[in-house]
């Protein structure tokens, strides 16, 4: 096809010209390239180098990279038929592709012996071969030629059902809405809800208030809306997306596929080897067994399981003394949660929301992380983008040096995956004489500009958005050279939350809030009382969110340690089991949590969502030595810089982390955090 813009991609890609049609000529092309070259580099007599083996084939992965990332992240942030169509057709190829490349004996071998050679290698050459190794044995290919093939089989498959998983919640999110043309039926609502609502039915040249399942129309109904017939239709839509209940019953059913999908990671772990998937999962992980990983969730749960306890009962008593209300249902939980913290601490999200407009938090980032990392970051127009309200930016270090570039994509819209995530579109490369700045998408979900106002972000939408920036800081700050270990390329998957909920704590400094807030219309400075009230609710019900995270996480990993072919899944019963050991909020029957599950089963999190809070401990030990040193402490931010952001995958995580902190991790900071402090 003429004019590609797929092919031979340089620099950031046209977003306006890809076309859906591009796709398969492009990948295709640099599907049968690379074949090629491992075809001929392998019938070379020459021995295999670091330079005619590693380096050309590490750009050559860097190009498929480079072209399939544009696609990809489309049909996340501008899904359509079209494009769902071709992204799914290449799904398979590139998958049977990686295999292929990952089961080839005489490559495996051409990487071994440049690890064996004489060759001087660097330490982070070294690594990057030990990874790679690595990975083809966990690719099969020490395996027979039969179990290659199944393994090849199994994996294509993967490809296709957890694809498919994210499309069906999407589809069944996309799907509901509700018109609502009495404007009492949502009392309570606060203005900006309200606004957002009108301005929803508006686009869809509707009379009325529109609501729907992104979050920042579903979180308001649930924590302000007055009706609970309202708050219980809109959480039965939610809870029951991709699923066989509720109002989209059957229409996007993920059951069968979730199903399938853990029966696959089975085999496929015990193809490789391993007992079970999460022990497969574990092999590119800081955890060392299973058991570790088990024990640690216990002992959180211990820790908080009493407390989040009475923090349900004071919401209970508070509801009934309060309220009149004799039993908290589901979708109650969120409302009366919200009265408490108003009358106990005279706050709620939407307190804070006019001091955190968008024209104030964006540039006050940057600020914050000049302070800690000497960073200069620059918007940058006239960039192509995927829409409109995209903009983009370029980091400077303090000597002018481009370090990298990134796109900031805020706002929910239709056709736009839910959630927040950082993903890299180029990543650093220094070798050979080519050279290659990092660039990424950060991508959140929050409430659009509203009337001519300026976007307004909740105290936690904030968080968010520090959060995601941790991870693109990680990404793009990185100095390794080498493409698999830069950034948070080869970085243990249970350490890469490290830099992202380090981030999450200068939200709570009274020092930092001083650069991102400010009330919208008068610039006003957040106020001290308002400030004191909102640290002093910070860890309002902590506890009940520490369970519910350790009730995702043990459920993730049960699921996948515990699957056997002749019990099949089981994913309600060991949902149910867990929900008995750490939960103190049981749903009703009818909630499907599991089928929009995307982070483990269409996302990078299966047997691993347990991540979150393994990096959680490390990263409130890393802070601590920032409240002891100061929060801007340029050496400890330095330090930081150095240790963890500059070297990505370079080196072993739990070596990192030691050389920031000078010794190995302790959960008390975490539990100081979090003010959990019973057993």
């Amino acid at each position: 096809m003429d004019n590609n813009p797929l092919i031979d991609l340089k620099g950031l890609p046209p977003f306006s010209k890809i076309q859906p049609a591009h796709v398969t000529v492009a990948i295709d092309g640099l599907l049968e390239e690379g074949r090629q070259w491992v075809a001929t580099r392998l019938a070379d007599s020459k021995p295999a180098t670091w330079l005619n083996l590693v380096e050309p084939l590490a750009r050559l992965e860097d190009r498929l990279n480079k072209t399939w990332s544009p696609v990809s992240h489309m049909n996340a942030v501008t899904n359509n038929d079209a494009l769902r169509e071709v992204y799914n057709a290449c799904l398979p190829k590139l998958s049977e592709y990686g295999t292929e490349m990952g089961q080839n004996s005489a490559l495996f071998k051409a990487y071994e012996s440049v690890l064996e050679s004489e060759e001087e290698l660097n330490p982070v050459q070294t690594k990057v071969l030990e990874n790679i190794l690595r990975d083809f044995r966990l690719s099969g290919v020490d395996l027979p030629a039969d179990q290659k093939h199944r393994y090849k089989e199994v994996t294509q498959r993967l490809s296709i059902l957890t694809s498919k998983v994210a499309e069906n919640v999407l589809d069944a999110s996309n799907e509901w809405y509700k018109l609502i043309t009495d404007e009492s039926e949502l009392k309570g609502l606060p203005d900006s809800a309200m606004a957002l609502a009108k301005q929803t039915a508006d686009q869809r040249h509707k009379k009325g208030w529109v609501l729907t399942l992104d979050f920042p129309s579903y979180l308001p109904v649930m924590t302000y809306a007055d009706s609970q017939s309202l708050r219980r239709e809109v959480y039965e839509a939610f809870s029951t997306r991709a699923s066989d209940c509720g109002p989209g019953a059957g229409r996007w059913d993920n059951t069968l596929l979730l199903n399938e999908i853990l029966s696959l990671r089975h085999e496929k772990a015990q193809l490789l080897g391993f007992n079970n998937y999460a022990e497969l999962s574990l092999a590119t992980k800081m955890a060392p067994s299973c058991d570790a990983v088990i024990d640690f969730l216990s002992d959180l749960a211990r820790h908080s399981h009493h407390q989040a306890e009475q923090e349900l009962n004071e919401l209970a008593a508070f509801s009934k003394t309060e309220y009149g209300v004799d039993s908290l249902e589901a979708w109650d939980i969120s409302y009366y949660a919200e009265k408490l913290r108003l009358h106990r601490y005279d706050i709620s999200q939407e307190t804070l929301k006019p001091y955190f407009p968008e024209t104030k938090v964006v540039p006050g980032l940057f600020e914050v992380v000049k302070q800690l990392y000497g960073l200069i970051i620059n918007e940058v127009t006239e960039v192509d983008t995927w829409h409109p309200d995209v903009r983009f930016f370029e980091i400077l270090d303090s000597q002018g040096n481009l370090r990298g570039q990134f796109y900031l994509d805020l706002y929910a819209r239709p056709n736009k995956r839910g959630g927040a995530w950082m993903d890299d579109c180029m990543t650093r490369i220094n070798t050979g004489g080519y050279q290659q700045s990092p660039v990424a998408y950060l991508v959140c979900n929050f409430s659009p500009p509203v009337n001519g106002k300026p976007a307004l972000f909740t105290h936690a939408e904030v968080e968010t958005l520090f959060h995601e920036f941790g991870h693109g800081l990680h990404h793009l700050l990185t100095k390794v050279d080498y493409p698999d270990v830069a950034g948070i390329n080869g970085v243990a998957w249970d350490a890469v939350e490290l830099p992202s909920q380090l981030m999450e704590n200068w939200c709570w400094e009274r020092s930092a809030l001083a650069l991102f807030s400010g009330h919208f219309e008068t610039g006003e400075p957040l106020p001290d009382d308002l400030f004191e009230r909102m640290t002093s609710a910070k860890n309002f019900q902590s506890a009940m969110q520490m369970v519910r995270q350790l009730e995702f996480a043990l459920f993730d990993f049960r699921i996948h340690r515990e699957y056997s072919p002749d019990n099949g899944a089981r994913i309600y019963d060991i949902l149910d089991g867990v929900r008995q050991q750490v939960a103190v909020i049981h749903p009703p029957a009818f909630n499907r949590f599991a089928h929009a599950f995307t982070h483990i089963f269409a996302g990078g999190y299966a047997a691993g969502y347990y991540s979150y809070k393994w990096a959680e401990v490390l990263s409130a030990d890393a802070y601590s030595l920032f409240e002891e040193n100061g929060v801007f402490d340029q050496k400890t931010g330095e330090l930081f810089l150095h240790e963890v952001l500059e070297k990505g995958g370079s080196e072993d995580a739990m070596d990192l982390f030691i050389a920031f902190r000078g010794r190995e991790p302790s959960v008390d900071a975490l539990l100081r955090h979090s003010s959990i402090n019973g057993r």
